[in-house]
């Protein structure tokens, strides 16, 4: 059974990037990139980890994951959050959330399959 991984964000340049390296690595990567509908499409895709930017057109990452957690069937979700802005602030509103990782932007291929791989270890995936 292959692993999906949805990745949110509008940035084409770290949507190739990630892509790329995930998709090397044996996973399917569906994307979506608005803020305003990107409940709907974790709900319609049913990724095993979500890859999700921060700042978003229309709505940010972390209403997004608030949101997310907000349904008991989306608590175990494993959700990696990218920000361009590593402040202390932004990682302790995500972790108050239920983010399941946290990365900051530029990021390492190495940290990113490294991460989603674990969080999908741990998740059972």
């Amino acid at each position: 059974m292959g692993r999906t991984v949805l990745l949110i964000e509008d940035e084409p340049n770290i949507i190739e990037a990630i892509s790329f390296l995930l998709e090397r690595d044996g996973w399917t990567v569906r994307l979506h990139s608005d803020g305003v509908d990107a409940v709907s499409a974790v709900y319609r895709i049913k990724p095993d980890v979500v890859v999700l930017d921060v700042m978003l057109p229309g709505r940010s990452g972390f209403e997004i994951l608030k949101e997310l957690r907000q349904d008991m069937a989306l608590q175990d979700l494993p959700i990696l959050m990218l920000t361009a802005r590593g402040q202390t602030k932004d990682r302790e509103l995500a972790e108050s959330y239920g983010v399941s990782a946290f990365m900051t932007k530029p990021f390492s291929n190495t940290e990113m399959l490294d991460t989603v791989r674990a969080l999908a270890e741990r998740a059972g995936a």
